[in-house]
This record gives C-alpha cells, structure tokens and sequence, in this order.
C-alpha cells in the first residue's frame, strides 16, 4: 500500500513538473507572436496566450500538433484525421485567424473599442459572453492561466524603436508646482478637446494622448463607442 502511494505520488508530481515544463516552453515560443498581435490590435498578450494556452494544452493537444491549431477554432482541414477541427499551414496562422474571429464577429468586435491591453479580465469575460465557449468556467479557467503565470507582464506597451520589448511599468513625473502670479489670479487651463476625426475610434484616439478609453468614456458620458465626424472630446 505504502509502494503504491509513493508510487501516485511521484506520478502527479512528474505530471505537474512536464505541465508546468510545457507551459513554460510555451510562452518563451509565443509571447512576441503575441506582443505584436497586441500592438497591432490592441488585444492583450495575456488574453492571446491565455487562450491559446488553454485551448491546445500548451500546445501538446493533437490539434495543436497535427492541425496547428492553438485556438479550438473548428472548421475544415486537409490532413488525413478525423477531427472537426481547423487546420492551418503554421501557428501563426491560428493566431492570425483567431484575432480575425473577434474582430469579425459583432459580438466579439464591441471588445476592441471598449477595452485597452490592461484590461485582461474583462476582454476574458467578454469573449465568453460572446459565445466564443460553451463552458461556463471557461473565461475563469483562462484568468487563472494568465494569473498563474502572470502573462498580464506582457501587456506592457512596446517601445516605438524596439517593437516586441516589454517596456517597465509605467511611473508618471511628478506634477510640476504652478508659478504664483503676481499682478492677476493665475487663469484655469483650458480643458484638451480633441475633435474627432474620419477613421478615429475611442482606442486609437486613447493611445494616441496616452490615457484610456475608459477615462474618455466617463468623462464625456459617453454610453457607446460610437464616434461621430467632428465630435468634441475632452481628454
């Protein structure tokens, strides 16, 4: 009895260890595949890993290996197995065709208008609301992913001459103190109003002034993410 416990207990932890091994594998592999996809459409990197991850084992799964697919996209495919699932000629491509899905889809596209790469947790909630899985733990199964090996790391914005690095965490420069004003009452500042533009949306016009869609959304009391040409937005 003592043999076969000591036994279990060497198999859970040789099969914890290769899970752990193959997931760290994993993300060395893919997570600048996955910053470039963030800073070109303004996914997180978390979110792509998290998922991919989840969905293809860490990419140990069959359709992982045989069909390259890291997503759990079904469709068609060429290879000579039985599987409903589709089949790509690289993993890129699965990564390709999995951003396509959300931003082709009405109920995923809303997300890239909303949500910036720091908000993990919602796009995670987002694409499950979406229909994107049918288990209702699916978006908590992928935060604890992002969670365990803390993937949000690589949600940081890349620096402009050097795409793909992660930057280190953001610390704003202390505010500068105002000059007294002798002669008259120093003015208030005029408030930053940005007039919107053909092709502007929310995300563009937020990384473009450094601030968030959240925080134009509030303070414009703004209740979707429709633009119109010539509307005023203070940033």
């Amino acid at each position: 009895m003592l043999k076969r416990l000591m036994m279990l207990s060497l198999l859970l932890t040789a099969g914890t260890a290769f899970g752990q091994s193959a997931a760290s594998k994993y993300i060395e592999l893919y997570k600048e595949e996955a910053i470039r996809k963030m800073n070109e459409y303004g996914i997180p990197a978390s979110i792509i890993l998290g998922v991919a991850m989840h969905e293809s084992g860490s990419g140990t799964s069959r359709i992982s290996k045989y069909l390259n697919n890291h997503f759990g996209v079904k469709g068609q495919n060429d290879k000579r197995i039985r599987s409903s699932y589709k089949g790509y000629d690289s993993v890129s491509q699965s990564y390709d065709d999995f951003i396509s899905i959300l931003k082709k889809h009405v109920q995923f596209r809303n997300l890239f208008e909303i949500y910036g790469p720091a908000d993990y947790q919602a796009w995670a909630k987002g694409i499950q609301k979406g229909g994107y899985a049918h288990s209702r733990s699916w978006s908590a199964q992928v935060l604890a992913i992002i969670n365990k090996y803390e993937l949000y790391r690589y949600d940081q914005p890349a620096a402009p001459s050097q795409p793909g690095v992660l930057l280190s965490a953001y610390e704003p420069p202390a505010p500068l103190q105002p000059v007294p004003v002798k002669e008259s009452p120093a003015k208030e500042p005029a408030p930053n109003i940005y007039k919107v533009k053909r092709g502007d949306t929310l995300l563009a016009i937020a990384k473009k002034f450094g601030t968030t869609v959240k925080t134009i959304r509030i303070k414009n009391r703004l209740k979707s993410a429709n633009l119109s040409i010539g509307q005023r937005l203070t940033l």
